[in-house]
């Protein structure tokens, strides 16, 4: 596929890497400019562009940058053809989004992230630590193969976000219609808890909306504490250990 990224952050930067390396054709753009995308994203054949060059002749947009950062981008998307698929890797972080009213108020991230950028989306990478996405992925077919919840409205979405997510060494998981995707959400037993294909539906199920933004909170806390500051992600082994015990 031919596939835009925009955001080479934490997720970003291993996304540009593993699909380039499964054979897609893949543009990268951060808000910095091309110049200042490292090498080593584009180790396995991505082209660093500018954020207009990443979604032109396009047929996945892969989002990966901070969810307040989402209404910017909403005049590139708008040119994006409408049977090419969005995908959606975003978390709602108060202590870095700033407070978004709405879904403060219980609204689906999901389903704002919709109506900022006026069209649907999948959601997919939201719910894996980046430690975890950058190691632990393996062919598929291997034994404790992590999974990665998907969520969409329409096969047309589903259906190459899910093969996306195959290409990156995880077994896709379809976790419902984005407003259920609030089960994948900060929070929830399937959110960073590194779970299998086969453990993911009780998890899906025993998600608690109500739940959610304390539990996120408390994890927010318990790393900053851990490690200094609120941009250093944990590494994997202490990250998924913290959220079983809180989310799950």
């Amino acid at each position: 596929m031919k596939i835009g990224i925009l955001g080479v952050g934490h997720i970003g930067r291993t996304l540009a890497q593993r699909l380039s390396a499964a054979g897609h054709e893949v543009k990268v753009a951060n808000s910095r400019g091309p110049h200042t995308i490292e090498p080593d994203v584009l180790a396995s054949g991505g082209q660093a562009v500018s954020a207009a060059e990443a979604v032109v002749g396009v047929e996945a947009v892969v989002l990966s940058i901070p969810l307040n950062r989402l209404p910017q981008i909403a005049p590139l998307i708008i040119g994006v053809p409408a049977d090419s698929v969005v995908i959606d890797t975003s978390n709602y972080y108060p202590a870095r989004d700033g407070r978004i009213e709405a879904i403060d108020a219980g609204q689906v991230e999901s389903l704002w992230v919709t109506g900022q950028l006026g069209r649907p989306v999948a959601k997919a990478w939201n719910a894996i630590g980046s430690d975890s996405f950058a190691n632990k992925g393996k062919p598929a077919g291997s034994p404790d193969r992590i999974a990665i919840p998907v969520a969409a409205d329409s096969e047309r979405d589903r259906e190459p976000a899910m093969a996306l997510v195959e290409d990156t060494g995880f077994d896709a998981f379809y976790a419902g219609t984005l407003a259920e995707s609030w089960r994948q959400q900060p929070g929830a037993p399937c959110y960073c808890t590194d779970l299998t294909r086969e453990q993911m539906p009780a998890a899906l199920a025993a998600a608690q909306a109500a739940r959610l933004p304390k539990r996120r909170d408390l994890a927010v806390a318990a790393i900053q504490e851990r490690v200094g500051d609120a941009t250093t992600n944990p590494d994997a082994d202490y990250g998924v250990r913290l959220n079983r015990v809180l989310f799950m």
